[in-house]
């Protein structure tokens, strides 16, 4: 050791470069360089100065530059952007567009050069930042927030190259800021294209049902949910969450705007036939960013053989992208659920309505499930999905006899768990329902932690896991969990939920504005998510913000009139007592009864 004093500080970042700058060099050397010199003499250094910034280094195309303030970095970019607007307003080719990206943190300042995360994580947002466009960390928004008239865009967590963990990031609307009122989540066109994971990625989308009967529809579903599950177990392999690819069910799509959408290279397509006791499954795997066939195949078989035509559709895809495998992984993807084709197409019956709004889709799914086990009694999956059931029923308010009822969550999860050592899917389900229903957190959170280690793609385990560090006083580790859960589901129709967790998590760190940001998002996807609703009035009513936590807590009694701060445990079971006493008396200042 050296023994020299490492000079440390906290910082603005601005991280740009000139997009397309090879193509541009490639086209004209010499008129690239001319251009970019003037612009950088006209605009770009003239305005770093204005804003009290400093160039720390340029590199050819791009620059590294420090600022004591966040606000000045984001006034600064957005006048660069607008002057460059001008400069190539006459120019239809040979545009000199810069990307940028903000953030907030901690450098090493060294021999007028700076170093560390808080450089490197300004540089990855610069990458996924549009051309003319301005990408901000989470960190540097917070700093900004209130203080200029700029719009953000909420573009959620990103997977930054070479960072370990999902990192929030925003987007800087460029137009009509002058009359603009910060606000966030506002979007006014398509999000940026997600970054690509540094693993092969892939999106199993439906598959259409050709069998020319409607009532067909569960069983296409079902089969793509097996293949998904079974991909996803490949450790190698970046895989999208079930929710997100059946955002586009039924829609003609674009394959490479699909890419984009979800953040992977590969799309698997396909089609269904179901004709009495014959199936025929057909299935393209497609590079998204070319629009390439990379393998395209049909796979005939009776009803009796349609686990194994899964196994060979996912064989073949796997052999197209990721060749190198584990073989138990191999081996773990070929694992039938049950052996008894009518289980199994109760189970799929099931599985079509189990998420459903209603308590009577909740009964239904659950008779679907009983009949399931009622033929085959080893059959992990239904006896995980009785569980699932349960806890929808807890979280809804569904529940008759919830003494009985909860006894019945904690033998269906137990089974379960038992059967299905091996499936992720099934422990990371009876785990949440041990924890939520069964007050079992520690038994809960060792079921989930293993469906993590089976198969790290799972996105319901990463929601899950999350929701349980949340109860148990872990927020940071829970914003982690549940970041990662929205970039394997970026397109998931119960996102809400995610966020709503993300929202409970920032509550038990004490972060009340943050905690009413999220639970806000939430419920502007659904007016009537309770738990969503309830963390505004708390964490409003903690902070002060009496009129924004009243309003909350009239809108918690039309829903839930029988709603009583006394029985909160029943509906947060947050660990510690002191995050349940918060809670407790954010509700009383929102004016909810006793």
């Amino acid at each position: 050791m050296t023994g020299e004093r490492v000079e440390r500080r906290l910082a603005a970042v601005l991280a740009a470069d000139v997009a397309g700058y090879s193509r541009l060099m490639g086209d004209d050397e010499e008129g690239t360089l001319a251009r970019l010199k003037g612009v950088r003499n006209a605009v770009v250094d003239p305005t770093i100065a204005a804003h009290r910034g400093r160039i720390v280094k340029t590199t050819g195309d791009g620059m590294l530059v420090e600022f004591a303030s966040a606000v000045d970095a984001a006034r600064c970019s957005v006048e660069i952007q607008r002057g460059m607007s001008s400069q190539n307003a006459n120019l239809p080719q040979h545009r000199i567009d810069f990307r940028i990206g903000i953030h907030v943190g901690d450098i090493i300042f060294d021999e007028n050069d700076i170093f560390g995360d808080g450089v490197n994580i300004a540089a990855r947002l610069e990458g996924i930042a549009e051309p003319g466009g301005v990408c901000m960390s989470d960190d540097a928004y917070r700093q900004i927030r209130g203080k200029v008239k700029i719009v953000c865009d909420d573009l959620g967590p990103q997977i930054l190259k070479n960072i370990a963990e999902p990192m929030r990031a925003w987007r800087l609307q460029l137009a009509d800021q002058t009359v603009a009122k910060l606000r966030p989540g506002l979007h006014s066109g398509p999000s940026p294209a997600l970054a690509l994971p540094d693993k092969p990625s892939i999106a199993v989308l439906p598959f259409q049902n050709m069998s020319g009967d409607p009532e067909q529809e569960y069983f296409a579903d079902g089969i793509v949910e097996d293949i998904i599950t079974a991909v996803s177990r490949f450790k190698s392999l970046f895989v999208i969450a079930r929710n997100s690819s059946f955002t586009f069910k039924g829609k003609a799509v674009d394959i490479k705007k699909v890419g984009q959408e979800l953040g992977v290279r590969y799309v698997l397509e396909g089609s269904i036939r179901k004709a009495g006791a014959r199936v025929r499954i057909t299935g393209q795997l497609i590079d998204a960013a070319s629009g390439s066939h990379l393998w395209a195949d049909k796979f005939d078989g009776s009803l009796e053989d349609v686990f194994e035509l899964q196994d060979r559709i996912t064989m073949s895809v796997v052999a197209a992208i990721a060749p190198k495998l584990d073989q138990a992984e191999i081996e773990r993807s070929k694992r039938k659920p049950t052996e008894k084709l009518d289980a199994y197409d109760y189970y799929l019956r099931g599985l079509a309505v189990v998420e459903g709004a209603t308590k009577d889709e909740n009964e239904e799914a659950l008779r679907h499930f009983y009949k399931a086990i009622e033929i085959d009694a080893n059959f992990a999956l239904a006896h995980a999905m009785v569980a699932r059931c349960f806890t929808l029923r807890k979280a809804n308010g569904w529940m008759t006899d919830v003494s009985k009822e909860s006894a019945e969550t904690a033998k269906a999860a137990r089974r379960a768990a038992e059967l299905g050592r091996e499936d992720a899917a099934v422990l990371s389900r009876a785990g949440y329902a041990l924890a939520r229903v069964a007050f079992e957190p520690e038994e809960g959170a060792d079921l989930i932690e293993r469906a993590l280690a089976l198969n790290p793609h799972l996105s319901s385990a990463w929601q899950f896991g999350g929701l349980l560090k949340a109860f148990r006083g872990e927020p940071e580790t829970a914003i982690e969990h549940l970041a990662h859960a929205m970039r394997l589901s970026p397109l998931d129709p119960s996102l809400y939920s995610m966020q709503t967790a993300t929202a409970l998590a920032h509550f038990v760190a004490g972060r009340y504005d943050e905690s009413v940001f999220w639970a806000e998002k939430a419920s502007r996807e659904d007016p009537n998510f309770l738990p969503a609703i309830r963390i505004i009035a708390t964490s409003a009513g903690n902070s002060g913000q009496l009129e924004r936590a009243q309003k909350a807590a009239k809108r918690m009694l039309e829903i839930d009139p029988a709603f009583r701060v006394s029985r909160l445990a029943d509906h947060v079971p947050l660990r510690r007592p002191d995050d349940l006493a918060r809670y407790a008396e954010g509700l009383r200042r929102a004016g909810l009864p006793e």
